[in-house]
């Protein structure tokens, strides 16, 4: 990703309250139906200075959404430190990811509502999960279709149960069985052997008071 440019002191304000402005809107409503007005009104910034920053409502909604999904990524990052079974490392982004719905909903709303190009393989956020999937794939563990698809596969996979998970209240049993379920789909449909997905399904589960 490009470095952001190095801001002033009064600009690296301006822009933090565009920000904290934006998340609490795109909360509740997606991108286009807020208005720029709006943004700067809650921000307490002249409209001018949103395009100091932001090209348009798009740019500034990916921007947010950026900082939510690095945010995700670093806590997916810590879970699998250590840990060297791609496979496994491809379902604890998962578990990172719905735990991340159930403790954090409106941040989750906000990546949800504006994950822009986040599901290119080739974006830098994917990184991390893609190098697991070639990992995983030259290690024969995951069927051919993978290698060029198995990434949006699963971002999709992961997306589809953060949104759930966010829709109504869960408690931590059902919201455990959810994810177990959506585990053992999604590594069964990327090929993965029934013993090694059961395998890290439970134990997943266990780590977090599941099962």
């Amino acid at each position: 990703m490009a470095a952001q440019p190095v801001l002033s002191p009064r600009a690296a304000r301006t822009r933090a309250a565009l920000i904290s402005a934006g998340f609490d809107l795109l909360a509740e409503k997606p991108i286009d139906a807020i208005p720029i007005d709006e943004v700067v009104a809650k921000a307490g910034v002249a409209k001018g200075s949103f395009f100091n920053h932001f090209a348009d409502k798009q740019a500034f909604a990916e921007a947010i959404a950026t900082e939510v999904r690095l945010e995700l990524e670093d806590q997916i990052a810590r879970a699998n430190s250590g840990i060297a079974d791609p496979i496994e490392r491809i379902a604890g982004g998962m578990r990172v990811g719905a735990e991340f719905a159930l403790s954090n909903p409106k941040r989750t709303a906000v990546l949800l509502r504006s994950h822009g190009s986040s599901t290119a393989r080739a974006h830098p956020l994917n990184k991390g999960v893609l190098g697991d999937f070639e990992a995983a794939c030259a290690l024969g563990l995951l069927r051919p279709e993978a290698k060029d698809s198995g990434v949006l596969y699963w971002l999709g996979l992961c997306q589809v149960l953060m949104t759930n998970l966010i829709e109504r209240p869960f408690g931590t049993a059902e919201a455990n069985r959810r994810m177990a379920d959506m585990l053992i789909l999604g590594l069964s449909g990327l090929g993965a052997s029934e013993d090694h997905v059961v395998r890290i399904a439970s134990r997943l589960l266990n780590e977090i008071g599941g099962g």
